[in-house]
């Protein structure tokens, strides 16, 4: 099961990737909301594989947001307009230009602390443990996130909604006390969403490894 060690270990700098899709909205342990289950190419075989994916922050472009506000607005015998206001709902909106078609040269097989699984050989040649110079030749996006083909088999897996975590400057969601600051290197937003547009192109083919993807897609809140 996914753990606050295994998030921690799959994020390359001090705050995670700003965005997460997830089948569940997640467990809030320790103040932290942490997926369920584990991730696409994590290192086991059973049911509970493939819960969530976590993207790459890699060449992607600023993540927009709109609010839909949905009421129903009337005028007053008196001239004034009033409104009954039922729900505001967001859309959210982003781009990546030039993204490795895959995060990795093999199945990564994440270990229990979000280390990609050691392999003995790559084209011929010995690998030495995670974080040397000749692994790093074998991970494609910088900070480990999805590459194109995972979002993509991700849209076409999911007809349905799913939760977008995302990690971004919104203390208010947690107070207006000292603490409420405190929450910056976190998921601090859940949202359930469908795609409601998804798009790519092959910008680039590689020669032997990969390809460079441009990915656009637009998700709406349930």
């Amino acid at each position: 099961m996914t753990s606050t060690a295994y998030m921690a270990g799959r994020k390359k700098y001090a705050r995670p990737q700003a965005m997460l899709w997830a089948d569940s909205p997640g467990t809030l342990i320790d103040g932290l909301y942490i997926p369920n289950d584990f991730e696409v190419n994590a290192a086991n075989n059973g049911e509970l594989g493939n819960q969530f994916l976590i993207l790459s922050d890699d060449n992607r472009q600023p993540i927009d947001f709109q609010v839909e506000r949905i009421e129903k607005r009337e005028r007053m015998i008196n001239g004034r307009m009033r409104s009954y206001h039922i729900a505001d709902k967001l859309t959210i909106s982003t781009s990546w230009d030039m993204l490795p078609s895959r995060a990795f040269a093999l199945a990564p097989d994440f270990d229990e602390d979000g280390a990609p699984d050691l392999v003995t050989s790559f084209g011929g040649k010995p690998v030495r443990p995670y974080g040397s110079s000749i692994y790093a030749d074998q991970q494609y996006t910088t900070d480990g996130g999805a590459g194109g083909v995972e979002i993509l088999d991700w849209y076409e897996k999911h007809q349905g909604s799913f939760w977008v975590f995302l990690a971004y400057d919104k203390y208010s969601a947690f107070g207006k006390d000292d603490a409420a600051y405190a929450h910056l290197p976190q998921y601090n937003q859940i949202i359930e969403m469908f795609f409601s547009d998804f798009s790519y192109s092959v910008e680039k083919r590689g020669g032997s490894t990969h390809d460079f993807w441009n990915i656009s897609v637009t998700l709406e809140e349930v």
